[in-house]
């Protein structure tokens, strides 16, 4: 999820309660609804090295409550060399935790929602959950957000100008939060039926051996779909309002099959890396005179033309079949290219 919205969500937190409980409590959840992401960090070592550390360790159980209790330790040691100035309320060090235990809980439910998911139980597992009800980015939970929160301070601004006592926050941030809820209620209806429709069909001649529905931003009624039979991958969108399982829109994407430069390909660290996060992923090998080469896309986040598609991985191996080259992009797009 985007940090606009870890934002948001954890300042409607704060001002549903958690502010009236210790001092400090709106900054302690504002950095902790964000803080999982620290893992950006690997980001510089490359983005191979990004996606295997990405909503790693810091984006499970363990790791949001082990940044929980270092994060508030901290606000509270710098807290209490601070004498309190006002009337809000006294520095707690059990609310402090409490917090910031619910901020960094709160990034890491609203990352479950994404298609993308995490991985909730490392060290112990590394296996990927995913509820696949939210985009990435969706404008309608900003809009439920900033309603929430904006329109109390519409009103407060209104009764200050005409003198009447001051009206506060924490209503509009229980109601945005409550209107969250709703919206992944739905979300997951709307989910549900779209996998329901996906699985009565059969595709061309071949019954359903795995599936997903991907949401779209801004509709929770249309889902992008991937369908997985013995031999085929099939990507095509479903429209649950209007009950449309759009086959002829449908793009089909044949397995590959076994070759010694797919192996050669997959033994890479590269491949391994991105075969580990991904959902569907579709191979093909390109001949070319020095060599073939492997891409490997995870077919979630390809669109049917191929031109905006995204989490792509290219082997380049030589006619010997030993690695040229190995890269991963986030965007499809790829430096030399």
């Amino acid at each position: 999820m985007d940090n606009l919205t870890h934002t948001l969500t954890g300042v409607a937190i704060s001002y549903a309660g958690l502010n009236r409980k210790t001092r400090y409590a709106t900054l302690a959840i504002v950095i902790g609804a964000n803080l999982p992401d620290i893992d950006l960090v690997s980001r510089f070592w490359g983005s191979t090295t990004y996606l295997e550390y990405h909503r790693g360790i810091t984006h499970s159980i363990l790791g949001v409550t082990l940044l929980a209790a270092m994060l508030a330790a901290t606000i509270y040691f710098l807290g209490k060399r601070r004498p309190c100035a006002g009337s809000g309320p006294a520095l707690s060090g059990r609310w402090l935790f409490i917090a910031c235990w619910i901020a960094t809980a709160s990034h890491l439910l609203l990352d479950f929602t994404t298609s993308y998911g995490t991985r909730l139980f490392l060290p112990f597992s590394s296996h990927w959950y995913a509820w696949d009800i939210e985009p990435i980015i969706d404008p309608l939970l900003w809009a439920v957000l900033i309603a929430g929160l904006g329109i109390p301070f519409l009103f407060r601004l209104i009764t200050e100008e005409v003198g009447a006592a001051k009206t506060g926050y924490r209503v509009g941030a229980i109601l945005s939060l409550c209107a969250m809820v709703a919206l992944w209620g739905v979300r997951d209806l709307s989910h549900s039926r779209a996998l329901n429709m996906l699985q009565a069909r059969t595709y061309r001649g071949e019954d359903v051996e795995r599936m997903g529905a991907f949401p779209k931003a801004g509709n929770p009624f249309a889902w992008k779909a991937v369908v997985e039979t013995r031999s085929e991958y099939f990507v095509l969108p479903v429209d649950v309002l209007g009950g449309n399982v759009e086959m002829e829109d449908a793009r089909i994407f044949r397995k590959p099959e076994p070759s010694p430069a797919l192996s050669a390909a997959f033994k890479t660290r590269t491949a391994a890396i991105f075969m580990d996060f991904a959902r569907f992923p579709w191979a093909e090998v390109i001949s070319n005179e020095n060599g073939p080469t492997v891409m490997i896309r995870d077919l979630r986040y390809q669109p049917p033309d191929f031109q905006h598609g995204s989490f792509v991985v290219r082997i380049e191996l030589d006619k010997e079949l030993h690695v040229r080259s190995q890269a991963f992009s986030f965007t499809g797009q790829f430096k030399g290219s």
